[in-house]
């Protein structure tokens, strides 16, 4: 090849490169995200308002979300079971706290067909009312309790600003519901499914979550309490990443969800309700994200190492048939692998297509490789290539993919702790929050500095991080940074703006 033909592959490449490229995060944070989520083929607008249309490389980590929470739920105990997406309006104005908090997100249906309905129904925001009232049926004795149930679907809530995975007025998620005889057992299963959360989020995700307790006026909508994950996103931003509410008894007495004690007398159950949606997806995408896209953590990602064999047009087919004996040498180790067939496609598009998917590593294989036993390989998540013996690179692909999960946890730590500050006066507070940061301040616990802090900042409450919560878990007391009362919770609370 001569240097001018050369060259002119090399702007062909790069004409190409440009096409599949991102606004970089520093310059608009917003319109990268929404342009990796397209580019990267996660999803897409629907002719639906509000609703997005997933795509296979999307849908398959949702799946891969899915197996991972499926297998833990049903190892603790956890039945599946599927309820209607139409609740009767009545349900939903038992409860009172739920109606207000959810009435306006409702969607609607007053007509079947050309007849209208003598009582509306609304589409499933979520379900604690329909499931109190079959569990009304269902439940007669202490022996009956626990239930543990849960259920994955759609739930349909208005969005006025819609983002996809983020914020869409149809979503996906499972939805946990469960009942108890006595309130320790209730919030028991409360704390374990907050910690399996947060196991999935760090272990599987690498993701950095705080755990902890929301404040009264951050509580689902008729529960008693309500605890919460919440991450940090590369803009500083916080994402509740899941929550598990003790619901107490609000729902047992509106639906009339009560059995016979030991002692023969009457008691109303205890209840919890948990979630984690789609919106996780948002997190896996703005935490670990770059200015190239995606980078996918390797336990979760749909494709775990990509293939890229590199021949000319005579062996092109040739290299294909050796990148499949490799995969097959992978997908023997357990791995999700994928090799990229494409023909008329130059090399340099495909690395950039998958380092904008996010794949976790990259091997390329072409005809002196083969001769050689060697492959070239690439992690994601650095700028090196290495050749290494076909044999090794094998044998060493899942610590390799260790190594990178646990490079994508650090990083996203490092960032939180980094963007995590205190403030004593209100000034600091809202310097630090424009700046982009987490504060943690001590708050009087009132609705209306709740409501200040937010007409001033758009900060509100993340949580009260736990005793024993992974960060910021100190005890301390002070006075609050909006009024000056004492604080109500003994420790640091949590402020940032959200997602």
């Amino acid at each position: 090849m001569t240097k001018d033909s050369a060259k002119q592959d090399s702007g062909k490449q790069d004409k190409k490169a440009q096409q599949y490229g991102v606004t970089p995060q520093s310059v608009d944070f917003n319109d990268w995200y929404n342009e990796v989520v397209k580019k990267a083929d996660l999803a897409d607008n629907s002719p639906v308002a509000g609703a997005m249309v997933v795509k296979p490389y999307g849908s398959a980590l949702w799946e891969n979300i899915q197996r991972w929470l499926d297998d833990r739920f049903k190892a603790t105990g956890h039945e599946s079971l599927v309820f209607p997406t139409l609740i009767p309006m009545s349900f939903i104005m038992k409860e009172a706290d739920h109606v207000e908090g959810f009435a306006p997100e409702l969607f609607t249906v007053n007509k079947i067909g050309t007849e209208e309905l003598a009582e509306p129904y609304v589409m499933r925001p979520t379900s604690e009312t329909i499931i109190g009232h079959m569990w009304s049926g269902w439940l007669n004795s202490y022996r009956d309790l626990p239930f543990l149930h849960y259920q994955w679907g759609s739930v349909f809530r208005a969005e006025l600003r819609t983002k996809a995975f983020l914020r869409t007025s149809e979503f996906y998620w499972h939805e946990g519901h469960t009942a108890h005889a006595a309130e320790d057992e209730a919030r028991a299963e409360v704390r374990m499914i907050l910690d399996l959360y947060h196991e999935f989020c760090r272990d599987v995700l690498a993701l950095p979550v705080v755990r902890g307790e929301k404040t009264a006026s951050e509580r689902f909508a008729g529960a008693v309490s309500t605890f919460s994950i919440e991450g940090m996103m590369r803009d500083g931003k916080a994402l509740q990443s899941g929550t598990s509410h003790y619901l107490g008894q609000n729902f047992s007495r509106a639906f009339d969800v009560k059995f016979q004690t030991r002692e023969q007398k009457e008691e109303f159950a205890h209840t919890t309700s948990w979630a984690i949606s789609s919106r996780i997806i948002g997190a896996i995408i703005m935490t670990h994200g770059d200015d190239f896209g995606l980078m996918m953590p390797p336990r979760i990602a749909p494709i775990q190492v990509v293939i890229i064999p590199v021949g000319r047009k005579d062996n092109f087919d040739e290299m294909v048939a050796e990148g499949e004996k490799l995969a097959a040498e992978l997908r023997a180790q357990g791995l999700r692998v994928k090799v990229d067939k494409r023909d008329g496609v130059t090399n340099g598009f495909k690395y950039n297509d998958w380092e904008l998917k996010g794949v976790p590593v990259r091997v390329e294989l072409g005809p002196r490789d083969l001769e050689q036993g060697v492959v070239v390989v690439k992690n994601r998540n650095s700028s090196d290539k290495e050749t290494l013996a076909r044999a090794e690179a094998v044998s060493g692909m899942n610590a390799r993919l260790d190594t990178i999960h646990d490079w994508l946890l650090q990083r996203a730590t490092d960032y939180l702790l980094e963007h995590t500050v205190e403030a004593d006066d209100y000034d600091t507070f809202k310097q630090k929050i424009e700046e982009g940061n987490w504060v943690r301040a001590y708050h009087c616990g009132s609705a209306a500095c709740e409501a200040g802090i937010k007409e001033d900042t758009k900060a509100t409450t993340r949580n009260v991080p736990l005793d024993d919560a992974e960060f910021f878990n100190e005890q301390g007391s002070g006075k609050c940074v909006k009024c000056g009362m004492d604080s109500a919770y003994g420790k640091r609370v949590i402020f940032g703006r959200q997602y």
